[in-house]
């Protein structure tokens, strides 16, 4: 392999254009292709954001012997199935979030990982947050004392007229799409809780449209939402026995929190990110592309395994199910 890293992206939505744009940020990487299933869509993306080359197909991109790493960024249904593919013509991927549907499906794309030993990691894009990792570091020295409870959401007002938001044909729901970074966070400082508690409403299509969750640790509780239905400024707050953190607003994409430990003055902390913050998953993948790893220590294939269980968990407690499940 180069030095330089060469990147693919298989998707050209909205989230593509986000990451694209902090790939550029990147040093020794280049964006070597795109592709899309509409060939003009995918020119355009390719000019704007500089790519070698574009394809209309992403068999056709996957088939380009100088890409590295895909980052694949289509609807939740399709990342097993691209995942694998991307894998078994020898290319890394980073898969968007969800990593699939659900666990069985994750199973077998990081059994793919395995059998061709190439690199795979979700793109859990918040745990490389430089805020994220400073406070889980802070939290671990004891800076706070031991947790007892976290809140954390993720809501907006979703403009419906986007049918990957509400479609289950195309894993859709507030849980997967929006609901799993404050999972993320409970399962990042707490781990696995003992008990989930949850309650949802829902799209006439059957995909959850706001969700509330309870996550009962033996210690310690977390209070956690999703929705499409309503917007929250995102702001988590981390209560220890010796103080609070407070990450700022939106939380998931944080550039600063605050510290408070009982009786003394709040501290703020700023911990700018590298664009909108895409940049330091890229930094984590290409770093261990040159060190010829398979997964991240950061956020292992093990990671992604415990997080995709607790939606499942979640997913039983509401009766939300897809299509995928019985498959």
């Amino acid at each position: 392999m180069n030095t330089k890293i060469e990147w693919g992206i298989i998707g050209l939505g909205g989230i593509a254009n986000k990451f694209a744009t902090d790939l550029l940020l990147v040093e020794n990487c280049t964006l070597e292709a795109v592709a899309s299933r509409s060939l003009e869509k995918a020119e355009a993306f390719s000019k704007q954001y500089n790519s070698n080359n574009f394809y209309g197909s992403y068999e056709e991109l996957l088939q380009n012997e100088l890409v590295d790493i895909v980052y694949i960024a289509t609807p939740h249904n399709s990342h097993e199935r691209y995942t694998i593919l991307a894998l078994k013509h020898k290319k890394a991927v980073l898969c968007e979030k969800p990593f699939a549907i659900n666990k069985k499906q994750v199973f077998k794309m990081i059994e793919a990982s395995k059998n061709n030993q190439v690199f795979l990691m979700e793109a859990m894009w918040t745990r490389f947050n430089p805020s994220i990792k400073k406070i889980k570091k802070l939290i671990h020295k004891g800076e706070i004392g031991e947790i007892k409870y976290i809140n954390a959401d993720f809501s907006f007002k979703a403009n419906t007229a986007i049918q990957r938001i509400y479609d289950k044909e195309l894993g859709g729901g507030s849980l997967l799409d929006i609901g799993i970074y404050p999972v993320f966070l409970a399962y990042l400082l707490l781990g696995i809780p003992i008990e989930i508690n949850a309650k949802a409403h829902f799209y006439e299509s059957g995909a959850d449209s706001q969700l509330a969750m309870l996550f009962n640790y033996k210690n310690a509780q977390a209070i956690l939402f999703s929705s499409f239905n309503s917007t929250s400024k995102r702001i988590a707050k981390i209560s220890g026995t010796l103080g609070e953190i407070i990450i700022n607003m939106p939380w998931n994409e944080t550039d600063s929190f605050s510290i408070q430990l009982n009786n003394e003055a709040e501290k703020f902390i700023t911990l700018p990110t590298i664009g909108r913050g895409y940049s330091h998953q890229i930094m984590e993948c290409n770093t261990c592309l040159q060190q010829h790893k398979i997964e991240s220590d950061t956020w292992s294939h093990q990671n992604s395994l415990d997080l995709i269980n607790l939606l499942d968990i979640i997913r039983e407690e509401i009766n939300l199910t897809y299509n995928e499940d019985i498959l």
